[in-house]
């Protein structure tokens, strides 16, 4: 737990109130804020520019620590999905912790935050650095923990362990789950922290989703951890999926749609909303299929955004089915 105030955070969001009236609060630059806004703090030109479908993003480089995980996703991006899908002081989920980039994100926001990793070393990483982490304070008490553990048990540790955060449900889930094996495979992009002596996969346990060999068995085992969020998330809550379609063994297995198609099926189905694309341009080229074949080097990531829409007004309970697909465009 961590207390404080938040004052010098670039991403405070309580600048001085320059003039208000019934509707709206006038914050200068930033535009004005309507009293009427139930999902975030932000104004509405923020509202507006953040709705644009790709974006280019280029995080800050790794420090010692966070090198340590090898498929680490930066917290300068996913504070702006939180700027946009909650308030502070609001609840954030992540199954998939790592080294607790979500934790920090939400520390940065005036968030609260549990996380789960299957992983002892990465769990213990990101307790540290929640411990560790500076230049934010906080108005009052917030909760901010990374739990060992599997999230195909998601609900049970929730039940067993966090009673209240149990019953009170969350109000958003990002993450980024293992991108089916492609980390237990010898790739060019590997072979430095092969050389620096990094970890270049998740874990060995086999419990790993990310250790799954069949791409069918992979899309079911991550279908049950979303179903575990869907149970645990407030009704009309946002869940974001950060992923991407995978090379492997000279063919694409299109990853990011398939979880698209898979997580707004069967029990406990979310309504898809859209994407983002995130556009990484700075990304380093690899020498790929030169002379021979086409092998695309891959410079983006998809965002999924999907929400909870229970149909039955019950919250953690499945909605009806559902089918449908997606264009290939996603």
């Amino acid at each position: 737990m961590n207390k404080g105030k938040i004052s010098s955070n670039k991403n405070s969001l309580t600048p001085p109130e320059l003039k208000n009236d019934d509707k709206y609060i006038d914050l200068g630059e930033r535009g004005r804020l309507s009293k009427r806004n139930k999902l975030n703090e932000l104004t509405g030109k923020e509202w507006i520019k953040f709705t644009k479908t790709w974006f280019i993003h280029r995080p800050k480089r790794r420090n010692e620590v966070e090198i340590l995980h090898p498929a680490k996703y930066p917290e300068s991006l996913i504070e702006e999905f939180i700027l946009f899908f909650t308030k502070k002081g609001q609840y954030v989920l992540d199954p998939f912790a790592g080294t607790g980039s979500t934790n920090i994100a939400a520390q940065n926001t005036g968030r609260n935050c549990l996380s789960i990793e299957i992983t002892k070393k990465y769990a213990d990483i990101a307790n540290r650095r929640i411990k560790n982490n500076s230049g934010f304070e906080f108005d009052g008490i917030l909760f901010n923990e990374t739990a060992m553990g599997d999230s195909i048990e998601l609900v049970d540790i929730a039940k067993n362990n966090y009673p209240d955060l149990y019953k009170n449900k969350f109000d958003f889930c990002i993450t980024s789950p293992p991108y089916w094996n492609q980390l237990k495979r010898n790739s060019l992009r590997q072979a430095q922290r092969k050389k620096n002596g990094l970890d270049t996969q998740y874990s060995f346990n086999p419990a790993d989703i990310g250790n799954e060999d069949e791409y069918e068995s992979f899309l079911k085992k991550q279908k049950k951890i979303f179903n575990n969020v869907y149970r645990l998330l407030k009704n009309n809550s946002y869940l974001v999926v950060i992923t991407n379609n995978v090379y492997f063994e000279s063919r694409l297995y299109p990853l990011a749609y398939d979880t698209f198609n898979s997580l707004i099926k069967g029990e406990y189905a979310w309504t898809g909303k859209d994407e983002k694309i995130w556009c990484q341009d700075d990304k380093a080229l690899a020498n790929l299929g030169v002379n021979n074949a086409w092998v695309g080097n891959r410079c983006h990531q998809f965002c999924l955004i999907f929400r909870k829409e229970a149909s039955n007004g019950r919250e953690g309970l499945p909605r009806n089915k559902v089918g449908g697909t997606i264009s290939p465009e996603l």
